[in-house]
């Protein structure tokens, strides 16, 4: 069932409006913004996180019981141990 008879609106309103959107989202997409510059503190802990998760996983991979929880706090520790 179309969209226009379920929403009890003119034929054709609903199709400019979906092809604005459409062509509005692509432009978006397109559109590349300034990226944020890392911090130094976020490259830090990225490096002492790599470091420490291993601690914290099995040897299958997976994490421990509360092994992610442990493995940020470790990581934010180390890194504020660090600067």
């Amino acid at each position: 069932m179309p969209v226009n008879t379920l929403a009890r609106l003119p034929p054709g309103t609903t199709q400019a409006f979906v092809d604005g959107t459409v062509t509005g989202a692509v432009a978006a997409g397109k559109a590349r913004g300034k990226k944020a510059k890392v911090s130094a503190y976020s490259r830090e802990y990225k490096r002492a996180f790599k470091r420490v998760s291993k601690l914290y996983r099995k040897k299958d991979g997976g994490w421990k019981k509360d092994g992610f929880k442990r493995a940020v706090k470790a990581a934010h520790k180390a890194t504020k141990n660090k600067r």
